[in-house]
């Protein structure tokens, strides 16, 4: 994809192409995702679409690289120089929160969650999306490697084990967050349940668990 012929295209018109996207790919997955149907649904034309993107892969790639850009800039950044032994555990769960109080906002991410999640289940479709999760992967390597140079998370397993646990946790965590965010009527509720489920991370990979 020409980036520098998207970054030119009006930002409405970009906001209304991802909202129709997000849209088609939640409901449909990626295979069943229709190029024809986002089109329609974002008024843009089909040459149009493919200069600016290569295929169907490309543009779910960029949107997902765009929706975690903007999710960042919202949510605000994570400067790891800036956590310490008091606060590591506690601004991890004010990054929850306010994830989830975007998603409130935004339905649109959780469309694109739903998306997401269901793409990584694919082994043989899963290329657009394995880009992001090695991001995370080496975002939850540092994490793991500041709390422990902290003295707040375990040092009595492999640090492969660590990353490999911590990652199958924050998916978890994820996975039912998108399944089940209608369940609850109440956005309050919904946040309070998703910030404390981080506690889950304190208390399997906190320095506390290598006593019990």
């Amino acid at each position: 994809m020409s980036r520098n012929r998207f970054e030119k295209l009006e930002p409405e018109r970009q906001q209304k192409l991802f909202e129709s996207a997000a849209e088609e790919f939640s409901e449909h997955g990626y295979d069943g995702a229709s190029l024809n149907r986002i089109l329609d649904k974002s008024g843009m034309s089909k040459s149009s679409l493919y200069y600016y993107f290569d295929d169907k892969a490309d543009l779910f790639s960029t949107l997902m690289e765009r929706a975690t850009a903007y999710l960042l800039k919202e949510v605000g950044g994570f400067d790891m120089d800036k956590l310490t032994a008091d606060n590591y555990w506690s601004e991890l769960e004010v990054l929850s929160r306010r994830t989830a109080e975007l998603m409130n906002r935004n339905d649109w991410f959780l469309k694109l969650g739903r998306a997401f999640y269901r793409l990584r289940g694919s082994k043989r479709k899963s290329a657009p999306v394995d880009h992001l999760f090695d991001l995370s992967r080496r975002w939850m390597a540092k994490f793991v490697d500041k709390g422990q140079e902290l003295g707040v998370v375990r040092t009595d397993l492999p640090h492969s084990m660590l990353i490999d646990s911590a990652m199958g946790l924050g998916e978890a965590l994820d996975r039912w967050g998108v399944d089940h965010w209608n369940d609850f009527d109440d956005d309050d509720e919904r946040i309070e349940v998703l910030s404390t489920s981080i506690g889950l991370f304190k208390r399997l990979f906190g320095k506390e668990a290598e006593k019990s």
